[in-house]
């Protein structure tokens, strides 16, 4: 990755005050030792007319690989060839920027002891980025960058000079020229937008990444046309991070406006109270759910299959109106878990006699659950590789064929919500895939359809508008007059598991 900035001055303001500037001396070329490489600095030409710093890093792919984000849980199925095939060590990125943090830190704040002076000097600057990804082409460019005074020149590169047709890439040439901003302002700036260009960080957003956006947006941030979105890309589209940061950038710009301090206007709560409400876990919203849909099939006999550690079944075991509850899992540890939850040893002969713990596999028919009024798969399809889907389908819709079926998945639209989640990961290590609304949908109609089931579909948590809700409820309900087994054929020999 390469990166110049390039100044002019005069015999009274020489060009090479640039090294004062970024407390690198022009006559040394140097190199420091970065988590993903080494950085390099060195001057191109050095002439009380003309001087140009250089930032060359060279990327360690190993050190990248190890570090990044693909050895996170439930890696996404490209993860592993990303590492092959990839821009990160050529166009600049969010591992520029760190380099620029890193290296030039005093220049950032603005600070220059040898010469004090300086750092509040408007001067000439141009900058160049021979690479840089652009995702929102050359309007997004001039957009972020022209409202803070410079003039840019982005040339689209394209896919391939010799195909036109092709189109563009993804990335420019990137020139930009100021006269009335400081060295510390312009590296400020390439700081945050070189990854809101990128829409990438190859490091974990966390909270402490607020403060950095904010420090380094002082002074531009607040008032710029896109701050809101530089806020979401710097941060990930981590929405709560987000939000945070466009309430503190609003503060900060009230409190300009009245000529006070922020501390005067944002002290309406007692930190010492806690007045927030706390969230509901999704885990109880899931259950809730779930027991309402039971409640309104008028089930008594139930199954939980895969039912884990047994929260379900004992928060069903509480509710008198479930008479029989069958908790099935292939897990001998969970269902010993789940055992000792419900407290099994030392429970009352009437409540024992309403619960059965039982170990089985899904992928095989079972006679043991068959003529139960509901069966609940709570967050257990994803956990199966989808050439196993048909025979759970036919072992729960075509053998067991309960009246009411209760499916439950994650849906993979809302997980740009979780503050917790790097992009493109599942929620869980063990998920072999993870479903959209419309694809969940499509799988729910085409079982119903090819055992005699009536399909709904019931949002569980909040409904968001544009992703949907975290976790999303199919409702099977056996067709009126439908009796016997109907649809495809059962791929193994029916047997107990």
């Amino acid at each position: 990755m390469f990166l110049t900035i390039s100044t002019t001055g005069t015999p009274e303001r020489p060009a090479t005050d640039l090294g004062f500037l970024l407390h690198k001396h022009p006559d040394n070329a140097q190199k420091f030792s970065t988590s993903y490489g080494t950085a390099h600095v060195l001057y191109p030409e050095a002439t009380a007319e003309r001087c140009t710093a250089a930032l060359l890093l060279e990327v360690d792919p190993v050190a990248l690989v190890r570090r990044g984000k693909g050895k996170g849980r439930g890696g996404a199925p490209d993860a592993a060839l990303a590492q092959y095939v990839n821009d990160r060590p050529y166009a600049a990125s969010s591992l520029l920027a760190v380099a620029i943090g890193a290296v030039f830190s005093s220049a950032m704040k603005g600070q220059c002891t040898a010469r004090p002076e300086l750092p509040e000097q408007a001067r000439p600057l141009r900058i160049e980025v021979p690479a840089l990804p652009a995702r929102g082409g050359v309007a997004l460019v001039r957009g972020l960058f022209e409202p803070l005074g410079w003039t840019v020149t982005a040339e689209a590169v394209p896919l391939d000079e010799r195909f036109p047709e092709w189109g563009d890439s993804r990335y420019v040439r990137l020139e930009l020229e100021a006269e009335g901003l400081t060295v510390a302002e312009a590296l400020r700036h390439l700081y945050v937008l070189l990854p809101v260009l990128d829409d990438a960080k190859h490091y974990w957003v966390s909270s402490d990444e607020v403060d950095k956006l904010l420090r380094a947006g002082e002074g531009w941030l607040p008032d710029h046309p896109e701050q809101k979105l530089i806020a979401g890309r710097y941060l990930s589209r981590r929405w709560s991070l987000t939000r945070e940061a466009l309430e503190r950038l609003e503060l900060a710009r009230l409190a300009e406006a009245d000529d006070i301090a922020v501390e005067q206007i944002d002290n309406a709560v007692d930190e010492d109270t806690d007045t927030e409400e706390k969230p509901v876990p999704l885990a109880v919203l899931r259950r809730d759910a779930i027991l309402a849909a039971l409640h309104a099939s008028g089930a008594s006999r139930v199954l939980d299959l895969g039912c884990g550690q047994g929260q379900l079944v004992q928060a069903m075991l509480k509710d008198t109106r479930f008479t029989e509850i069958v908790g099935v899992d292939v897990s001998v540890r969970a269902l010993t878990i789940a055992s000792r939850r419900l407290k099994l040893d030392r429970m009352g002969e009437r409540q024992a006699s309403r619960v059965r713990l039982v170990q089985g596999s899904l992928a095989y028919t079972d006679r043991r659950l068959k003529g139960y009024d509901a069966a609940v798969l709570s967050e257990v399809i994803e956990h199966l590789d989808l050439p196993r889907l048909p025979a759970l389908e036919y072992a729960v819709f075509g053998s067991a064929r309960p009246r009411t079926v209760l499916v439950t998945t994650p849906n993979v639209e809302y997980n740009v919500r979780w503050e917790t989640l790097p992009a493109g990961h599942s929620r869980h290590g063990d998920h072999r895939f993870e479903w959209t609304r419309e694809e969940f949908r499509s799988w729910a109609r085409e079982v119903a359809g090819r055992h005699g089931y009536d399909v709904e579909f019931t949002p569980v948590g909040l409904d968001d508008p544009e992703v949907g809700p975290p976790t999303q409820m199919a409702v099977f309900t056996l067709a009126t007059g439908t009796t016997g087994t109907t649809g495809t054929a059962n791929p193994k020999e029916e047997k107990a598991a």
